[in-house]
């Protein structure tokens, strides 16, 4: 499985080979070091630690800074691990570089980042709620929630809230992935992707590169 980590660059829209405009977001995806590769034998699983990003070594802590050091390089401002099966081996050793050429034969991937935060929320620009009535008979309540407990909607349990009740509350902030992105273009001298379709997260926010795991690449 390829992967790696990267930061959002923006939006922008590319032609196809039909002459069809097609919205892309351009991924700044590595280069990225290799922290470290754990074994059944060593750590009881197997998985690859990648690390993106060089930071100043005051910058971490003192246990960050050694661990880098045993990958023969410099503390990695985002780290992230990924799991691999039991039947899966790393083709890799800590140290080790990667880049976009990994995704050279890959067609379609997923990407993680973290939504933008939006604060706190109401029904309605969180879950589009319809609102009360804007006219007759509605006093100061326009936008409100309404009844939050009920004895019909979930018989047996009482008039409680119920859990899952779709509230006010904190919006955005969140880890999204979106999956089946088209890899459309790779810019292995810059270290750009480029894929079909919007990506969570803000500009310049950090994201998690990996190829599609349900979709085939053939």
């Amino acid at each position: 499985m390829a992967m790696l980590l990267g930061k959002k660059i923006g939006m922008t829209q590319v032609y196809d080979e039909q002459g069809r405009m097609i919205p892309v977001t351009v991924l700044q995806a590595g280069p990225c070091t290799v922290l470290q590769v754990k074994t059944p034998q060593t750590d009881g699983y197997t998985a690859v630690q990648l690390g993106y990003e060089d930071v100043k070594a005051s910058r971490v802590k003192k246990p960050a800074e050694g661990h880098a050091q045993k990958a023969n390089t410099v503390p990695k401002r985002f780290v992230r691990e990924w799991r691999l099966g039991k039947d899966q081996e790393p083709n890799c050793a800590a140290g080790d570089r990667v880049d976009v050429a990994s995704f050279a034969e890959i067609k379609f991937v997923d990407v993680v980042g973290t939504s933008k935060g939006k604060g706190n929320a109401g029904v309605m620009k969180r879950h589009g709620f319809g609102g009360f009535p804007a006219s007759h008979g509605t006093e100061r309540k326009h936008r409100a929630s309404g009844s939050i407990g009920s004895h019909g909607s979930d018989c047996g349990h009482g008039g409680n809230l119920k859990k899952g009740k779709r509230m006010a509350g904190r919006m955005g902030g969140q880890r999204v992935t979106t999956k089946h992105h088209k890899l459309v273009r790779i810019d292995e001298q810059n270290n750009l992707l480029v894929v079909k379709g919007a990506v969570a997260g803000p500009v310049g926010g950090y994201v998690e590169i990996r190829s599609s795991k349900t979709r085939p690449q053939a």
